[in-house]
């Protein structure tokens, strides 16, 4: 696959959504409690091993200063602290770290003292914990300054609970103003070159999450939302719902309809799915739906709405969000915020 004139990256498109417009704002996370989120883990420590683990609470901090910080107070390189996920900066979070401490007395970081987070118990394991290892989130998110229509509110929030919402990655995969989309078109082209591997992994994982955005787009523009495709592969996990492709080598899994849909995108984006291809990713698959599970939501206030609801791993509260209203954060947030991802 070649372009002909290969496109930019330097602004996200506006992807569409599922629902029509309820037309309403809200003002998302003007305070640190008004995004709360709590981590749900495949497992807990069993008590033994050379690992410790720590269940940690933290408040306008983000996840690798944590770990950072963690390290030091153990006295271990930072590469021996694991977390499963990051969890978002201006919010309180609560997530598990490990540390791998095979030798000596084993410290109490339970007193250790920082404003920006504290660890509430700590226990020992036999492995890591590496990305990924989460079954999800759990959420509860205050809206404030709400206006719009509440009839047009509700409709959507009750959309939202029995059908899902399009499983887009969030614009905080993308970086500030998209950034890391372009970066990474330019890396695969050859145009800069990054010797950070975490840098690296960044700009791989945006512009592969970009191409999934961009197949799932074009299915709800073409009326698909919700609807399974002949020759879609289905989830794993999910047998009643389609996946997309997160790009890599070899062909792409599906046939017919769902494949032609998939090879025009990457048509579309030849550098930069060829660049993914010559990078060593392997083709996988994500669902194209997320669903909220156990979402609710209570109005304490006439202008003040606040959701409850727990998503799979690597699933974005900001896709729920963003099917039921507009947000906007304080502006000291935007650029500097970790993830809502919340992996």
């Amino acid at each position: 696959m070649t372009d002909a004139q290969p496109p930019q990256y330097t602004t996200l498109p506006q992807w569409p959504k599922a629902y029509p417009a309820s037309g309403a704002s809200a003002t998302l996370k003007l305070l640190n409690e008004d995004f709360i989120v709590t981590e749900l883990p495949l497992q807990l420590p069993s008590g033994a091993g050379e690992h410790l683990w720590l269940d940690v609470e933290k408040n306008g901090a983000n996840t690798a200063f944590v770990a950072q910080q963690l390290a030091e107070a153990a006295g271990v390189q930072e590469r021996d602290v694991g977390y499963a996920g990051l969890k978002d900066r201006y919010a309180i979070t609560r997530q598990w770290f490990s540390i791998y401490f095979p030798k000596g007395d084993t410290p109490d970081l339970t007193q250790l003292q920082n404003p920006e987070f504290k660890v509430l118990s700590q226990s020992r394991h036999v492995k890591k914990l590496r990305p990924g290892d989460l079954q999800g989130n759990r959420f509860r998110i205050v809206l404030r300054e709400v206006t719009g229509d509440r009839d047009a509110i509700e409709a959507n929030l009750k959309a939202v609970a029995s059908q899902g919402v399009p499983n887009y990655f969030g614009a905080q995969r993308f970086g500030f103003e998209g950034g890391n989309v372009e970066q990474g078109r330019a890396m695969l082209a050859r145009e800069i070159r990054v010797r950070n591997p975490k840098k690296k992994g960044i700009y791989l994982s945006a512009v592969r999450s970009f191409v999934f955005n961009e197949v799932l787009a074009l299915r709800i523009q073409q009326g698909l939302w919700g609807q399974t495709l002949p020759g879609d592969v289905m989830d794993k996990d999910d047998a009643g719902r389609p996946t997309g492709p997160l790009w890599g080598r070899g062909r792409v899994s599906t046939t017919d309809q769902a494949q032609a849909l998939e090879n025009g995108v990457a048509a579309r984006h030849a550098s930069l799915c060829d660049g993914m291809e010559h990078a060593g990713l392997d083709q996988e698959r994500r669902a194209l739906v997320a669903s909220p599970l156990d979402l609710s939501w209570e109005w304490p206030q006439a202008n003040q709405l606040v959701l409850t609801f727990s998503l799979p791993a690597g699933n974005y509260a900001t896709s729920v969000l963003n099917e039921i209203l507009r947000t906007a954060e304080p502006e000291r947030h935007i650029e500097n915020n970790e993830s809502a991802a919340v992996e």
